[in-house]
């Protein structure tokens, strides 16, 4: 960790003697760090901002502040020595996130360095949230999938707030638990409108997702901001440690729509419950695009280390069959495929498939890497009679 300790006092006096950006010179490379993608606040006091680099070497640094609407003043905090590759945190007391950056040059920018260089036109928050990280399992060529049946564990410790620990996605929705505040938790279930539209007012009712049945205590609305849909929570205080289960459904049906129906089961109960069922319209298909993700949607809690395992992953095909899945590719999204965040994940541990992102991590999962757990036991069906479902 590279430390840069200020007073605000010190900040006034340096102030007067604040060196232009043209003095900062020579062959080395240079880049600017804006705090407002990278930084977070310090709960011992401070903030720090976060830089991955893949060479070694002595780091020179700078940090501007505005000091007014028509210009910058620009501190020179010294040279560090990085010692190691992979996330470098610069440590900063009596700062402060708005209108600032870290200008850094030297040896170690020679190689790839990750970090957001701006907001994309959202006050940096696709940054800041950190990379959301999936696993694709592939349907064996000629099976249709009619259910799809995923285990979810989140180790004790990882479920920290704003963590959405994805178990059954489809390629028109998704379903698994959130960590929506100390107090609530949710097991979502979603499925998105044919008509693509972040604002669920424009949605035309002939192509609007329609609330067959819910389950009891269940939430049913509609969503928008990411697409537009049909959604489904129940609160539910899921605990770290624990092994829940999930299952979907898909079922087309007359008229061109397509029912998709998903159970949760705890073992704290010990029985499925019905979350929901819902009438995708302007559709006609068994369940395809499988997979299962793990992202953080609270930008404050980007700078947290999460992971989770998924396991016995299976089909039941249209002839009531059940096929294991057992290989899985892993991905990123547009903040890991850019190289803004390095901090990803996923893989094999403890004989599951994994998810793991943010923290700022040493190490990260190429994307498009494929993967393979041990075959299930012979005999090892999904303990679920789909018949007797609520």
């Amino acid at each position: 960790m590279i430390k840069i300790s200020f007073s605000p006092a010190a900040l006034l006096i340096w102030i007067s003697a604040w060196i232009s950006p043209d003095r900062i010179s020579g062959q080395a490379l240079t880049d600017t760090i804006p705090l407002a993608g990278n930084a977070w606040n310090n709960p011992g006091g401070g903030i720090d901002t976060w830089l991955r680099v893949t060479k070694t070497g002595t780091l020179h640094a700078w940090v501007r502040d505005s000091v007014d609407e028509k210009g910058w003043s620009t501190h020179d905090a010294g040279f560090f020595q990085v010692s190691d590759t992979g996330y470098q945190c610069i440590h900063l007391k009596g700062m402060h996130l708005s209108n600032q950056s870290i200008i850094v040059q030297g040896e170690p920018l020679n190689g790839r360095v990750a970090f957001v260089p701006n907001d994309e036109g959202n006050f940096f928050y696709w940054g800041r949230r950190g990379p959301s990280v999936h696993l694709h399992y592939p349907v064996p060529a000629g099976e249709e999938a009619e259910w799809f049946y995923n285990e979810v564990t989140v180790p004790a410790g990882q479920d920290l707030e704003g963590s959405y620990f994805m178990a059954c996605g489809f390629a028109q929705g998704y379903f698994g638990m959130q960590v929506n505040s100390p107090t609530e938790r949710h097991i979502l279930f979603s499925v998105w409108s044919p008509f693509e539209t972040d604002d669920p007012a424009s949605v035309p009712d002939s192509q609007r997702i329609r609330v067959l049945k819910k389950g009891e205590d269940v939430h049913a609305q509609a969503f928008g901001n990411e697409g537009s849909g049909g959604q489904s929570y129940l609160n539910y205080m899921w605990k770290a440690g624990h092994t829940y289960k999930f299952l979907v459904h898909a079922r087309p049906a007359a008229g061109r729509h397509t029912f998709f129906t998903a159970w949760f089961y705890a073992p704290e109960e010990g029985h499925w419950r019905l979350i929901a069922s819902f009438s995708r319209p302007q559709t006609q298909t068994w369940l395809t695009g499988l997979h299962s993700f793990l992202e953080n949607f609270e930008p404050e809690q980007g700078n947290h280390q999460r992971y989770v395992l998924f396991n016995h992953q299976w089909i039941r095909d249209t002839a009531g069959r059940w096929i294991a899945l057992h290989k899985a590719q892993f991905t990123v999204d547009n903040t890991g495929r850019k190289g803004y965040r390095m901090d990803y994940a996923g893989g094999l541990r403890d004989s599951a498939f994994y998810l793991e992102n943010c923290g700022h991590f040493a190490t990260y999962t190429p994307a498009n890497s494929w993967f393979e757990r041990p075959e299930d036991p012979v005999g090892n069906l999904p303990a679920v009679d789909v018949s007797a479902l609520p």
